[in-house]
């Protein structure tokens, strides 16, 4: 008897949820933007490359509010995007954030100390690349891009296949360069440093903080280890074999995710069965699925640890 394949789409109400947290993350990290550029990258002429020190660039020329500068600059662009990376899709967000920031910026710049709010540079390099890659990092979480230089990197990306990192360095650089000669290499060397720690905060904000510690053990008595590791800890864990190309014979790998605080417990525990085992952590920045403890269940076992160590 044949089986009828069962299509699962995924409900409306789970795609308008989503739909609705995108845009929330859109509007927040635009509104995020377009304060920290005129309370840090505007009033020291600081921006980390991109539209925004184009902007800088051209307002110093031409007087040119910088919102209204970047909008003029990011028409090429959106269109540019709109041709290669996924018209209407591509398109309503971009538009969305592009339009929310560059009009926000002229706007807000009107209630905003034109003078900013520090007049040491190295702080406004710290914290602008802070407060800018928050607010990137959240365009980027609600599926957005603002339009700029992660254009033309993503459109140089899909015809080159250099990385995309290796491409916004190159753009940016360029017009870092370019405000090194408007502005003065102190500032343009400042504006490295903003787009350095802004890419951290991107990152941090798009990939939180590396909590999952990925396990790798290989041991002779995987399944004496498997069963502390899943009595102790709680963690599940999957095996598998290999083969020393040394020694030309089998080991087990055992393989799970453990939280920071359980490290220390997790070398205690594997020693204790077999101090010959070789253990390998790398950091993770996220887990999903399987058997996952509670936090109140780390804290238990960190403190049983410790209380066994006494």
């Amino acid at each position: 008897m044949a089986i009828s394949p069962i299509n699962v789409r995924p409900s409306s109400s789970v795609n308008q949820r989503e739909t609705v947290w995108n845009y929330v993350y859109l509007t927040v990290g635009a509104l995020i933007m377009m304060v920290n550029f005129n309370v840090f990258m505007a009033p020291s002429n600081i921006a980390p490359g991109g539209v925004g020190g184009l902007s800088l660039i051209l307002n110093s020329y031409t007087g040119i509010p910088r919102g209204t500068g970047m909008l003029l600059l990011s028409i090429p662009l959106i269109a540019l995007g709109f041709w290669k990376l996924g018209r209407f899709r591509f398109l309503v967000r971009t538009l969305y954030v592009t339009l929310l920031y560059t009009i926000g910026v002229d706007v807000t710049a009107r209630f905003l100390p034109a003078s900013g709010l520090v007049d040491d540079l190295l702080l406004t390099a710290v914290f602008g690349g802070v407060l800018g890659g928050i607010g990137y990092g959240l365009v980027l979480r609600g599926r957005g891009m603002v339009s700029g230089t992660g254009i033309i990197s993503r459109v140089l990306q899909i015809r080159t296949g250099i990385p995309v990192s290796q491409l916004y360095m190159v753009i940016d650089g360029v017009v870092i360069i370019a405000m090194g000669l408007t502005f003065g290499w102190e500032r343009a060397l400042y504006g490295m440093i903003m787009l350095f720690i802004m890419g951290l905060a991107s990152d941090y904000v798009l990939e939180g903080p590396s909590v999952v510690r990925v396990v790798f053990i290989i041991t002779d008595l995987p399944e004496a280890v498997a069963d502390v590791l899943l009595a102790r800890l709680r963690v599940g864990v999957t095996r598998w074999t290999g083969e020393g190309m040394y020694t030309a014979e089998e080991r087990a790998i055992l393989f799970c995710t453990v939280t920071r605080p359980d490290v220390e417990l997790l070398h205690s525990v594997v020693t204790e069965i077999d101090p010959a085992a070789f253990v390998v952590i790398s950091q993770g920045h996220q887990a999903t699925g399987g058997i996952v403890r509670r936090p109140d269940l780390a804290k238990k076992a960190a403190a049983e640890t410790t209380a066994d160590v006494a």
